[in-house]
């Protein structure tokens, strides 16, 4: 069996990474495409994954340069496919699904954001795809149809207990793990589905850190420069280091959607500030039916700093979130396995999905 995945952002790589591991475990051939966007390629050199580099600069975020962009590497994975053909494809941007479709190669769209948050991506990419895999809360539109619902979160096909082991001798060269400390996660908004969208400014910032200060070490990841009067927060460490200094930290604050997600299902007390509050049905489950994150819109940033406050006086915080979050993960099943199964065993495991999703239960933990 040959298998390609394709990987657009850094998020993918942890997303595929033990699947990568298991197709390669069962001797499959996997080929992997990567393009260069922020520390996807430097964290697939950091762990020795061979990739075809289908992109090799970086574009600008606007629409024609990504419309440009997708055009190229659409060429460039054709030109690959007709000599190389796989037996299937997986990934989160469209042109798995174009050429797939093209090529009449099955080409899965995986993914949890909702339809209404990057509609033109999935305008370009749903038509085309033979189904598309994601949490059975995310809304896909009209694209309902082709959709393979599972129980869980894409966060969990790399931090379910089954695959991330929390270890602190991974961060004590960047954390001063003597004392509690708190990561805040900055997020620089300028992909074409952040548009309009706000986060931290430098009022709420400086607020958070005189809250936090007396209580423990500050630790900032900025996706940004800096001002220069937090730079001392700044955190430094390698990029292999992120998830177990997250799982470690007493609380979360950030504008980051995707971190809130990692740090909700590892049972990490977190707050997040962003007007996609309300917006995504991954987040609303963890909040609504878990209690494992909290968001608040910009304009409700009091509510974020009251909440804050609380958070800081409990002190049975980190024990009753992991309390929520054993809840949560006696819910979800183990979604690395759940793909690999029905990757391998596709086109079969496409008809169970249809007429027995229950069939996914054999992979809770």
């Amino acid at each position: 069996m040959k298998i390609l995945i394709y990987l657009h952002h850094p998020a993918q790589y942890h997303m595929f990474k033990y699947l990568i591991k298991e197709f390669k475990n069962k001797k499959y051939e996997v080929i992997v495409f990567a393009v260069k966007k922020d520390i996807l390629t430097d964290l697939l050199d950091a762990d020795n994954v061979e990739y075809i580099n289908n992109y090799p600069i970086r574009r600008s975020s606007n629409r024609f340069s990504m419309l440009k962009a997708l055009l190229k590497q659409d060429l460039g994975l054709i030109r690959y496919c007709l000599k190389n053909r796989p037996s299937i494809m997986i990934g989160t941007s469209p042109e798995i699904c174009h050429v797939g479709y093209l090529l009449r190669i099955p080409a899965f769209s995986f993914g949890e954001d909702d339809v209404s948050l990057a509609p033109l991506n999935f305008w370009l990419s749903f038509p085309f795809a033979k189904g598309i895999v994601s949490p059975d809360v995310r809304k896909v539109g009209r694209w309902k149809h082709k959709k393979i619902s599972y129980s869980g979160y894409q966060k969990l096909a790399y931090l379910h207990p089954k695959r991330f082991t929390p270890n602190k001798t991974k961060i004590n060269s960047y954390i001063d793990c003597s004392k509690p400390y708190f990561l805040i996660r900055l997020s620089k908004l300028d992909a074409h589905h952040d548009t309009n969208i706000n986060g931290f400014n430098v009022e709420i910032l400086r607020e958070i850190i005189y809250l936090l200060k007396d209580n423990g070490n500050i630790y900032i990841s900025s996706e940004d420069t800096l001002p220069e009067e937090f730079e001392k927060f700044k955190l430094k460490a390698d990029i292999t280091a992120i998830h177990h200094i997250l799982y470690f930290t007493s609380i979360y604050i950030g504008d980051s959607q995707s971190m809130a997600v990692e740090a909700a299902v590892l049972g990490v007390p977190n707050l997040r500030l962003s007007d996609f509050s309300g917006r995504i049905s991954v987040l609303e489950d963890l909040e609504k039916n878990y209690e494992l994150t909290y968001g608040f819109k910009i304009s409700d940033s009091d509510k974020l700093i009251d909440k804050l406050q609380k958070l800081i006086k409990d002190s049975n915080l980190k024990q009753s979130w992991q309390e929520r979050r054993k809840k949560m993960l006696k819910d979800k099943i183990d979604v690395t396995s759940f793909w690999c199964w029905f990757i391998e065993n596709y086109p079969e495991s496409y008809r169970i999905m249809k007429e027995s999703p229950e069939y996914q239960n054999q992979f809770k933990a």
